[in-house]
């Protein structure tokens, strides 16, 4: 079986680069709202349509002297370098979860763990995608973050249906809602849609409404300026950030109101109670509870933090596209790693701050980047965190 594993090696490579190769595509064509269907590959100076010996992942862009083949343009190093990157991703995590046995939890490839593997690189891949998108355009296109949470939640339900149930729980593989937790993920979904209704007939309003022409503008700029190396800034700010904050904080009241009156219902009407812990222990159920509650945990955190900051600062703290990005990530790793991995990755936003500071005058820093090496660490280091934090203060293992 172990030789039968390196033979995976190659193909688990090219497949990687071959994924970098599309997410090429999406870097440059969703943010601009372009298509990543259609048209074909073409050369963004030229328009020339790129053949397929000229779309050959990390060889091509070697092959042609990182130029067009028809007007000479020079191809950004970005090109081979997400390829490259993603491919590394794809193999190492392969190697970490299946060869080197530092993550024991992670059951055999052909027995199971295809599928955590599979669900983690969904996520790693659309996050490198996220990421240059964020260093780029300092944007996070939602559409991103809500692919990876259907993902989470898609996975998470179907999984006990491939891999032991228990082991799932025992080893916190995927994210598992106990009783208290799924009624209050309940809850938040049945106070989103709620939220989603009332913003909808216009009951309350969308916090920045205002900002969205001014976002198209900026938008355009952007895709006119895509050469320049310095990220588009808002320089005009004429919102009241700590009235917008309110706004947010209005419009996330169904969802508390809602998640508590759920937990409350659930734990003491007897009826709903007996009914309550029957139903929400199904498998397949308590997975997609669990992924649900690791979802608005993951926003929650950022979202706190971003209201805060506006009021404490009369400035907008965080983006929208961070709240999302981290509930992506909560929805497929659960809810305690992705609060660990959100107080891991101020350290990655310091250490490049501190590089940039030696060249440049900092006024922000898109924190997209350093959200999802959070994320890669609590994957990597999953198995410590089980062992030494989370049953440490949650669970004593026996």
């Amino acid at each position: 079986m172990i030789v039968q594993n390196w033979i995976w090696l190659p193909f688990i490579f090219a497949w990687g680069c071959c994924i970098g190769s599309f997410l090429n595509v999406v870097i440059y064509r969703l943010p601009r709202d372009k298509s990543i269907v259609s048209p074909p590959s073409a050369c963004p100076k030229c328009g020339e349509h790129i053949r397929f010996y000229d779309n050959i992942p990390l060889f091509s862009w070697i092959l042609l002297g990182r130029k067009c083949r028809f007007c000479k343009t020079p191809i950004s190093p970005r090109y081979f370098v997400i390829e490259l990157l993603t491919g590394l991703i794809f193999i190492g995590l392969f190697l970490v979860y299946f060869h080197t046995g530092f993550i024991e939890s992670i059951p055999p490839l052909l027995k199971g763990g295809w599928l955590v593997y599979l669900l983690h690189i969904i996520l790693l891949a659309a996050f490198v995608a996220a990421s240059a998108i964020d260093l780029e355009l300092w944007i996070i296109p939602l559409s991103i973050c809500w692919f990876v949470t259907a993902a989470g939640f898609i996975i998470s339900t179907i999984a006990p249906y491939v891999i032991d149930p228990a082991l799932i729980r025992g080893n916190a593989l995927l994210p598992v809602a106990s009783p208290n937790t799924g009624a209050l993920a309940l809850g938040a979904a049945i106070g989103l849609v709620v939220s989603m209704v009332l913003l909808a007939t216009g009951l309350i309003k969308r916090s920045y409404e205002s900002q969205e022409t001014q976002q198209e503008n900026k938008d355009t700029k952007e895709k006119e300026k895509i050469e320049t190396s310095a990220p588009a800034m808002n320089e005009e700010d004429n919102f009241n950030h700590r009235l917008e904050a309110l706004r947010e904080i209005i419009f996330l009241m169904p969802i508390i109101i809602f998640s508590f009156g759920a937990f409350w219902l659930t734990m003491n009407v007897e009826p709903v109670n007996n009914w309550w812990l029957k139903f929400s222990q199904y498998p397949a159920v308590s997975g997609l509870l669990g992924s649900i509650f690791g979802y608005f945990i993951g926003c929650g955190i950022v979202w706190g933090i971003r209201i805060f900051g506006a009021f404490a600062f009369g400035k907008e703290a965080m983006g929208l596209g961070d709240v999302h990005l981290l509930g992506a990530a909560g929805a497929v790793v659960g809810a305690f790693p992705v609060v660990i991995a959100f107080f891991i990755a101020p350290f990655f936003g310091l250490a490049w701050v501190g590089c940039q500071m030696f060249f440049k005058k900092i006024r922000q820093i898109p924190y997209g980047p350093f959200l999802s090496l959070g994320i890669l660490v609590v994957i990597i280091l999953h198995d410590y965190i089980i062992e030494h934090l989370y049953m440490l203060y949650f669970f004593n293992r026996e």
